[in-house]
């Protein structure tokens, strides 16, 4: 009998200390081919005798995953449409599992939780890492910026929308803020800004290091000006600085200069036993004022009051949220189902060149955090077509002044939804984007692939070269040979060496500047920094476009 109760003993302490450590027990029967259960797992705890009328408290958890919703995650949070169907979720299959060990007091009831800083400013302030400059640059660059208010509340209108968003990537990986302050240099945080030398962006990439960094340029969109996806590429560009030379400000140098130039002229340094640092080195003007710049705004974000200046509050939180479609859709539409205004919506959305939103495989979207549910919500729901636009083929002799009329649309929006202005011309088989006349099916998704950049406009005259034919000169220009003859009164004599012929009859495209965003001048930090006689951006991207191609320098 004795023997008997001792195994029950052992039995009864088995079993107590299996449910004090188990960690999950199921309360219900699992279908065969029911989906694996969602498991949250306690972390290890030390077993601690229970007493046997008081079982474990529980918690309960969902076997099946919740239904789609909008989240917000580093200000963008991604929500795939096609999946949002119903707010009604699915019946929950229920498991039960240990409680957790307690956490902190939760704010009392109604009070929302302490946030981590005041605002983005704060944010900022919070994570300078780099070495300060204090030098005479730095004073004048303080004085400079500290005299116009105007511009910075130009900085703060823009920013406001994409600080948030910035400040959360930078703090992800692990980088100085002063990063976060780098487009105040730049751009002044003007997605819009477009320098002469085909910068364009808050971080103005040129053309062949936006496509390095995988900022896609089409007729359809420039990525260049995507604050999201740009930013990726600017961090991206300097985290591969700072692994080259491990030095924040050689990096930063580097950004304005390029890497060669800046490697070129730390290794000449060293060959000489002098220091290869930043204030060591000699370089052009602008470089040498662009982080005694940096240092300057950095002064004013830590103590405005100090030069009479006020930074209004920005939300520490999540301006936008990005919803992501493989469906086009009208711009005008995209922001009626947002319930946005359509030039905030186009502020939010800048990289768009076209009435629509096409022309770039799975589509991004940005709209205000607090809308971006009913977004996803609309556009899933909306049984009208989303493009009502369609292309069309420019025919042999038409002219633009004759199409316009056909769709509904004056000539002058015809040339700016196509980007065609005074130095293109149009030829027969052209693609133009024009308004889906009433009645007319429109197209589920536009053939983007047909659309290309209109040809450059004829000259007025062409000079016969020795051994030239009227066919070689037809097709150079993408000329009808008749035409051409007719336009000249040619005969059968061949050409003649030095003669002119005109080609100024062929149809040409007239009027205003692209919408593409290259007919914006400076950014307001372009003419800010101008005025001192050190920005060189011209000569600077001319010098080193073909290496900038070859090798992914960005050289603004």
């Amino acid at each position: 009998m004795e023997h008997l109760l001792a195994k029950l003993r052992i039995i009864a302490l088995l079993a107590l200390t299996g449910i004090a450590s188990c960690t999950q027990v199921p309360i219900v029967d699992t279908p065969k081919n029911a989906p694996a259960p969602i498991v949250i797992e306690a972390p290890p705890v030390v077993p601690q005798p229970q007493p046997q009328s008081e079982p474990p408290p529980v918690v309960v958890v969902a076997e099946q995953p919740l239904p789609p919703t909008v989240t917000t995650s580093l200000g963008i949070a991604p929500v795939d449409v096609e999946s949002v169907t119903s707010m009604e979720p699915p019946p929950l299959q229920l498991s039960v599992l240990p409680a957790p060990p307690p956490e902190p007091t939760p704010p009392a009831k109604g009070q929302p939780a302490p946030p981590k800083f005041v605002d983005v400013w704060q944010r900022i302030r919070s994570g300078f890492k780099m070495p300060e400059i204090d030098d005479e640059l730095v004073r004048k660059w303080e004085n400079f910026y500290a005299s116009k208010p105007d511009y910075w509340e130009r900085i703060n209108e823009r920013g406001r929308r994409y600080l948030y968003f910035i400040c959360a990537e930078i703090e992800q990986r692990g980088m100085p803020m002063e990063i976060a302050l780098l487009p105040i240099i730049e751009s002044a945080y003007n997605p819009a800004a477009f320098s002469k030398a085909r910068a364009s962006g808050i971080w103005q990439f040129i053309p062949a290091t936006g496509k390095f960094y995988g900022l896609q340029q089409n007729w359809w969109l420039d990525n260049r000006r995507d604050v999201t996806m740009a930013t990726a590429g600017a961090l991206d560009y300097l985290e591969r600085l700072y692994t080259m030379f491990g030095d924040w400000q050689l990096s930063l140098a580097s950004y304005n200069w390029g890497e060669g130039a800046v490697r070129r002229a730390v290794s000449k340094n060293r060959a000489a036993g002098m220091p290869g640092d930043y204030a060591s080195l000699k370089m052009p003007g602008e470089t040498r004022n662009y982080l005694p710049k940096l240092q300057a705004i950095k002064n004013i974000v830590l103590a405005p009051e100090k030069f009479g200046l006020t930074l209004p509050s920005v939300a520490d939180r999540p301006y936008f949220t990005t919803v992501t479609t493989a469906r086009q859709i009208d711009v005008a539409l995209a922001a009626k189902l947002a319930g946005m205004p359509i030039d905030e919506f186009r502020t939010l959305n800048p990289a768009h060149n076209r009435p629509v939103i096409a022309g770039g495989g799975e589509h991004r979207i940005n709209v205000p955090s607090d809308r971006a549910a009913s977004f996803a919500i609309n556009l899933n729901a909306y049984s009208q077509p989303l493009v009502n636009w369609r292309p069309y083929q420019m025919k042999k002799g038409e002219r633009l002044d004759q199409v316009a009329p056909k769709f509904g649309i004056g000539i002058d929006e015809l040339k700016r939804v196509n980007g065609l202005d005074s130095h293109n011309r149009v030829v027969p088989g052209f693609a133009l984007l024009v308004p889906a006349r009433g009645g007319e099916v429109s197209l589920e998704q536009i053939p983007t692939a047909m659309f290309r950049e209109a040809p450059a406009a004829l000259p007025n005259f062409h000079k016969v070269g020795r051994g030239e034919t009227v066919a070689m000169i037809a097709g150079r220009y993408g000329l009808d040979v008749d035409e051409l003859k007719k336009i000249n009164r040619i005969s059968t004599k061949p050409l003649k060496a030095g003669q002119r012929l005109r080609l100024s009859k062929a149809p040409l495209a007239t009027g205003g500047k692209a919408a593409n965003g290259k007919h914006r001048g400076k950014s307001v930090g372009e003419r800010a920094t101008s005025k001192s006689g050190t920005r060189a951006t011209s000569t600077r991207h001319a010098a080193g476009a073909k290496r900038t191609q070859a090798k992914g320098r960005r050289k603004r």
